[in-house]
Order: structure tokens, then C-alpha cells, then sequence
């Protein structure tokens, strides 16, 4: 049984100027007693019955790599795992170090994600980003050195000040290190962050989706004709490196949510599921486990219909496409092929994906809202 586990580590050395993640700055004395909440939650959900190993785990933040190598593999040794679990740990190029890689290694870790983001200083700049190129080409090393084989390149494109060659050096840089997984996300702008204050301010442009849609297409050529295969809108992976924790995802699997503001996903015999997050601050999350207390702060129930729906979303944004029957015009417009009796969307579909999606549920509307509630 598939069984995901996503850990979440809010500190951060900086916070990056279109962030708008649970993270904080100024938050790092909290680090080991933090890590020792996840512990204790981990154990008590465990010992309360009914979760699997894990098959995958997932450290995401924030910044996993800010903590001390020891304590990320307390927090790794807690948590029952299945033989040959995916163990993932999101690491900044600034943040990673030899010996950390040592522990993380004799711990469990057997893939890293490296927030690059662009290797062109000007950009890494206009992005809040505190490293350079050359961190993020040492850390690779480091990386391998250590024994990784499985990692992932995070690439952002779009960013003001981004000309087509610098995207296309991006590419470059990013291939020269031989990755066998690449992500490249657009740049959105989210509410509140610096990056939509000095957009709104009229102090930067804001993303272009024509140059975004041209640097797409850039990106899918370039990392299609080294041998990555697209898998997911905006992932791209040899074969076999696909990765396994997100593909849980896509596929609605079930997963625990440990950390503040982490989520997790439960589906039960009828059908239904749940989906439920945790407190958002780190504090708060760290006092309700210590008082025996759960520190969700809400969830909501998905009916059977609403599942479905979702499925169909996720699904359309990955390679094998949805088991669907009808295309909604989709394949007749160029926005989708039939494969194998799977509507899987073509380039231009991923590039208009939202829309896409939009019109074949418009087709096919799933009564009902889900049911939620807010416990605190």
C-alpha cells in the first residue's frame, strides 16, 4: 500500500520575495524543540494504529537543509518506513554542506530536491535568492560525493529582468550537471508577498504569460531532447526518477501530514475522503503536541463526486492522462490526444491546462461542495 508521509520544516535564513509558505526567519531557537514535536507526533499517531510504513517521506519547507543533520534523522528514525522507501529532503544550495549529506545518507535520505531556481545572478537577485550559481553547481558535487544519485533541479522561470538567454542559460547550467529530475515553475505572483507589493507598486513588471508560455516550450524542448521525459505539467524526469511522493499525490493517495501547516490526506472504505491541516505557526503546533493535544486546525470531507472531480484535475496534468469518455472538445481543438483510451494533454493543453480543465468539467459538473469545517 502506498503511504505517504510529508514532514514540514518552517525555517528560513531568508525568505524569498514571492514566497507565501508557512516559513519564518526568526524562528531558528526553535529548531530542536521543534524537531522533537514532529517526533512525539509522529510516535502518537503511529501508536494510535492503522498507518502503513511509509513508501515515501518528504521534507519540504521552509528549509529543511537549516537543520542540523542530527536532528532531521531523529525525526527520520520515528517514522515507520517500508523497504526501499522514497526519503526526499529539500535542501538550498547555501545550506548544504558535507556533513550534513553524511547523515542524512547513514540516516535514510535517498533523494534531494535543490532549490535553484536560475543560474543567473541578476535573476537569482530579482527572486530574493541569496545564493549564486556556483553554490548551486558545489552542492551537486557535494551531493554526489556523498553517494546521491537521485535528485531534482527546482527551476523558476519568468522572473522580471529574465530574457529569453537567460532562461536559456538556466537551461544549460541546470543540464550541465546532468539531473535526473528537473521542475520548472512559472513565477506567480501571491497576495501579500514583496514580489506582488513592488508588482503592484508598478516598481517591477509582473509575469508575462506569453514569455512564460515561449520559456515552457524552451524548457520542454531542451530537457526532452536530454533525456527527460515529461511526467507532470511542470516535471520532467529520466526514467525511473519519477518522483514517487509527488505521484501519491496526483493519484489521491494517502498521506500524513506532520510539522505546522503540514496536510494530510485519509480515504476511507465508503468512498469519501479526508483532508486536514495543521496549525499554521510553529508554536502553536509544538504546544498542542505537548499537551496531548491534536494540533490539526481544521479539515474538510470530499464525497465520492467531489474525489472524482478532483482526479480528473490531477490526472489531466500528468503524462497518463484521465480515463475519461468524453473529451469535451478538447481533442478536436489541439488541447488533448486520445492515448490507450486516456485523454492526455498535448503541449499547447499543458500550456492552457487551467482552461482545459475548466471546459471538460464544465461538461461534466460534480455535484455538490465538499463539507468543512474549521476546529481552530
Amino acid at each position: 500500500m502506498a503511504f505517504g508521509v510529508y514532514v514540514h520544516v518552517p525555517f528560513c535564513a531568508a525568505r524569498c520575495d514571492y514566497c507565501d509558505f508557512a516559513t519564518w526567519t526568526d524562528r531558528g531557537h526553535l529548531m530542536e524543540a521543534y524537531a522533537e514535536a514532529c517526533v512525539r507526533d509522529v510516535e502518537r499517531r503511529y501508536a494510535s494504529g492503522g498507518l502503513p510504513p511509509a513508501t515515501s517521506v518528504f521534507f519540504g519547507g521552509g528549509t529543511p537543509s537549516l537543520l542540523a543533520g542530527s536532528l532531521l534523522a531523529r525525526i527520520l528514525a520515528a517514522i515507520p518506513r517500508a523497504a526501499g522507501a522514497e526519503v526526499s529532503v529539500e535542501c538550498n544550495p547555501e545550506s548544504t554542506d558535507a556533513a550534513k549529506l553524511a547523515v542524512w545518507r547513514e540516516a535514510g535520505v535517498n533523494r534531494l530536491s535543490f532549490g535553484v531556481q536560475s543560474f543567473q545572478p541578476h535573476v537569482l537577485a530579482s527572486l530574493g535568492r541569496v545564493h549564486g550559481p556556483a553554490l548551486a553547481v558545489q552542492a551537486v558535487a557535494l551531493a554526489r560525493a556523498a553517494g546521491f544519485d537521485n535528485f531534482n533541479l527546482d527551476l523558476i522561470y519568468g522572473a522580471a529582468g529574465e530574457s529569453p538567454e537567460d532562461w536559456r542559460a538556466t537551461l544549460d547550467g541546470a543540464l550541465a550537471l546532468d539531473p535526473p529530475h528537473v521542475s520548472a515553475y512559472a513565477l506567480t505572483l501571491e497576495p501579500g508577498t514583496p514580489l506582488a507589493r513592488r508588482v503592484t507598486a508598478g516598481a517591477v513588471p509582473g509575469p508575462d504569460d506569453d514569455d512564460q508560455a515561449a520559456k515552457y516550450e524552451m524548457a520542454d524542448d531542451a530537457l526532452g531532447a536530454a533525456g527527460l521525459g515529461w511526467y507532470e505539467i511542470s516535471n520532467w524526469s529520466r526514467p525511473g526518477h519519477e518522483c514517487v511522493h509527488n505521484l501519491l499525490y496526483w493519484g489521491q493517495g494517502e498521506y500524513l501530514g506532520i510539522g505546522c501547516a503540514a496536510h494530510g490526506h485519509t480515504i476511507h472504505p465508503d468512498g469519501t475522503a479526508r483532508r486536514w491541516w495543521n496549525l499554521r505557526t510553529p508554536e502553536r503546533y509544538m504546544a498542542a503536541v505537548a499537551a496531548g493535544q491534536s494540533p490539526e486546525a481544521g479539515d474538510e470531507t470530499l464525497d465520492a463526486a467531489t474525489r472524482a472531480d478532483e482526479a480528473v484535475i490531477l490526472a489531466l496534468r500528468t503524462r497518463t492522462g484521465a480515463a475519461v469518455g468524453h473529451d469535451a472538445g478538447l481533442v478536436i481543438d489541439g488541447l488533448a490526444d486520445r492515448r490507450a483510451g486516456r485523454l492526455v494533454l498535448t503541449r499547447r493543453g499543458r500550456l492552457l491546462a487551467n482552461d482545459a480543465t475548466a471546459r471538460f468539467l464544465a461538461v461534466h459538473p460534480v455535484p455538490g461542495p465538499s463539507l468543512s469545517r474549521i476546529n481552530s
